[in-house]
């Protein structure tokens, strides 16, 4: 049932948009009250949530929604147009925020942080900031708000106060805006000038007219102007971020900055350029190589790291490049791998940070080398880590599965069986930096332990954050057995389907 069936369809953008914000001025104003701060959160969470619901309920039934805001310059403003690709990252991040705040309230109280008020003020801000990514009608629109995203996100990485978060505050910032004004403005001005328009449109916006030599430099641009989708070697700035509490480590690496880095690729490669002028470019296989190496790259590294967070960090790197490679495979079919990678790698990533999370606030522990015989202790925990862990290696019965699928399959579409061996390499890396940790957990002790267990051994995190683990952790079983919704959104993506036919590289038959 649609909640909102009153209001002018058109209107629902602009609702997604200020709903977040009126939250986060709501949040300000009862900073004192707690409990109730922490219910305007999640009420506004929620309501944000129903409002996408209608949003994909119009996307399904064809009805297009387009909000033209202001006009900056003769025929080019602030624009927002919801197409299938937008609607599916809306989804994702309206729907983990509700989880994600459930979860802070139980992290920031039992981790006793200070300035929780400017926390969920800065969260809401940042979830505002990602709606309107998600529904940007043209490039511009799309790149004042994901600076907007960047500056409302910095206080958040900083939110400790001290010299370890200043650091990693300014290497947040520096990488990202440094990328942004050095490759991403230009790639925008370029298109400008090269198109005459900055919409997004099916198909692309270049023709046969336009070079090639200079569409394949501004391919790159896009590339590492995009700086959140952390390429190598402009990646440092994910890690260095680590130091924030995890609710903004959750934040960044599943529903809000990585995920509008991957996304704002993935909608530059289908909307600007186009999959087929995409094949044609002297740079496609350049930065579709640099992306499997950061995948395989990452992978390495995250196996070496000792801190379960910088483990963590390093693979979310890796599984971003899923998608850049996923985008840059100019398949039909890679393109919808990508794109369902955006909601399962979300839902896995989000569930083993908040485990991590929840270990620090429990049994104050950091070091994976320290989390040996935890499943006694916590076991609700290390088993929704499991669960996760699954889903991002790609398992089934887990999401992740399904993703993979599409990616492995897209490659083989697009010929290129060194990708696949890369996909395949990478998802036994996987098994081997994050299955170990759970099999530590329950299958070993430590010296002098006894190897006998009762409930009274247990000491869990508090309540809303179980709450939020069980809940992730349910998504990617629930992903894999009813992914239906989420590819057939995906299906109606201009010039991107799950249905193809596939030829064999080796033999040459279909």
């Amino acid at each position: 049932m649609n909640l909102w069936h009153g209001v002018e369809p058109s209107q629902l953008i602009s609702l997604s948009i200020l709903v977040p914000l009126v939250g986060a001025l709501l949040v300000v104003a009862t900073g004192k009250i707690p409990n109730l701060r922490e219910a305007v959160t999640l009420t506004t969470a929620t309501i944000l949530f129903s409002i996408v619901l209608a949003i994909t309920d119009y996307t399904f039934q064809g009805v297009e929604l387009r909000l033209e805001l202001v006009e900056l310059f003769p025929g080019l403003g602030i624009s927002f147009v919801v197409e299938p690709l937008g609607v599916l990252f809306a989804l994702v991040a309206s729907f983990l925020w509700i989880v994600t705040s459930i979860y802070a309230v139980g992290y920031m109280r039992g981790h006793n942080e200070e300035n929780q008020t400017r926390f969920f003020c800065c969260f809401a801000l940042a979830i505002s900031s990602v709606m309107a990514i998600s529904f940007s009608g043209n490039l511009l629109t799309l790149f004042i708000f994901y600076e907007v995203l960047t500056l409302s996100t910095y206080p958040l990485v900083t939110h400790a106060g001290n010299d370890a978060a200043k650091q990693g505050g300014r290497t947040y910032l520096g990488i990202l805006l440094s990328t942004s004004i050095a490759f991403l403005l230009f790639a925008v001005l370029g298109t400008y000038s090269l198109a005459g328009t900055l919409d997004f449109r099916a198909g692309g916006i270049f023709d046969d007219s336009h070079s090639n030599v200079v569409l394949s430099a501004l391919l790159v641009l896009f590339c590492y102007g995009i700086g959140k989708a952390a390429l190598m070697p402009f990646h440092r700035w994910l890690p260095a971020a680590m130091v924030a509490p995890t609710p903004v480590s959750a934040l960044l690496h599943a529903v809000a900055v990585v995920k509008a880095g991957v996304f704002s690729l993935l909608k530059v490669v289908i909307y600007i350029f186009g999959l087929d002028e995409l094949k044609d470019l002297a740079t496609t296989d350049i930065m579709l190589y640099i992306g499997a190496t950061t995948i395989l790259l990452s992978s390495c590294i995250a196996m070496t790291k000792d801190n379960l967070k910088a483990r963590l960090a390093y693979s979310t790197i890796s599984q971003l490049s899923y998608i850049v490679v996923g985008a840059l495979l100019a398949s039909s079919i890679a393109s919808a791998g990508a794109a369902l990678h955006i909601a399962t790698h979300a839902v896995g990533k989000i569930t083993l940070f908040f485990c991590a999370g929840a270990i620090m606030v429990a049994s104050h522990k950091k070091n994976i080398s320290d989390m040996v015989g935890l499943g006694r202790q916590m076991p609700i925990t290390m088993a929704a880590f499991a669960i996760g862990a699954i889903s991002i290696i790609g398992l089934p019965p887990m999401a992740g599965t399904w993703s993979k699928w599409y990616l492995t399959i897209g490659a083989l579409e697009a010929d290129k069986l060194l990708i696949v061996a890369v996909l395949m390499i990478s998802s036994l890396l996987n098994i081997a930096y994050l299955l170990p940790i759970p099999v530590k957990a329950f299958f070993n002790t430590q010296a002098g332990e006894s190897k006998s267990w009762t409930w009274a051994d247990t000491q869990e995190a508090p309540l809303p954050m179980l709450i939020a683990i069980s809940v992730t952790s349910m998504c990617c079983i629930a992903l894999f057995f009813y992914p239906q919704p989420l590819i057939d959104l995906i299906n109606l993506i201009p010039g991107v389907s799950t249905h193809v036919e596939i030829t064999n590289p080796l033999k040459g038959e279909s």
